[in-house]
């Protein structure tokens, strides 16, 4: 009896998943960090009473997908690592950091942004607080990390070297 094997070089579906799931995230990101909220910023929509909100409603949403994105690159690193001999801690190390981000971003820079940008009494010039610079800046580096972490591990997932 002869038996016929089909053993092909495939590429395991976590693999997958991790490459469109950072792909999109991360085009997604620089997309709403470099098109969207520079048009909103130039069109004068900051001075806007309602922009809080509507910043809000926006991260909000950006927020939860960036969460469900982390998680499922996470997966897909553990899910590889124990499957893989070649997935190295490095990866997982790397995908929890993108988790930890996104959490940064979801519980702690959102709300706090929101909370200074909200006018609590109408009679007084809106002015920026020094605070929310603060905050913008701490967004703008773990949006950096973001990218570069990001872009490392789509390149060690596209070369298969993790």
């Amino acid at each position: 009896m002869t038996a016929i094997s089909n053993l092909k070089f495939k590429q395991p579906i976590w693999q997958t998943a991790i490459i469109l799931t950072l792909g999109f995230w991360l085009s997604a990101s620089l997309f709403l960090d470099w098109v969207i909220m520079p048009s909103l910023y130039l069109s004068g929509m900051m001075s806007q009473a309602g922009f809080t909100t509507a910043g809000y409603t926006i991260f909000w949403n950006f927020n939860r997908v960036e969460l469900l994105s982390a998680a499922v690159v996470l997966t897909g690193v553990l899910a590889l690592s124990k499957t893989q001999y070649h997935w190295h801690l490095e990866g997982i190390v790397l995908s929890v950091l993108l988790l930890t981000i996104a959490m940064l971003d979801t519980y702690f820079l959102t709300p706090q942004m929101c909370a200074i940008g909200v006018q609590l009494n109408f009679f007084e010039a809106a002015a920026i607080p020094s605070t929310m610079n603060l905050l913008h800046g701490s967004y703008l580096v773990l949006e950096v990390v973001k990218v570069v972490v990001g872009s490392t591990l789509l390149s060690w997932c596209w070369r298969e070297q993790i």
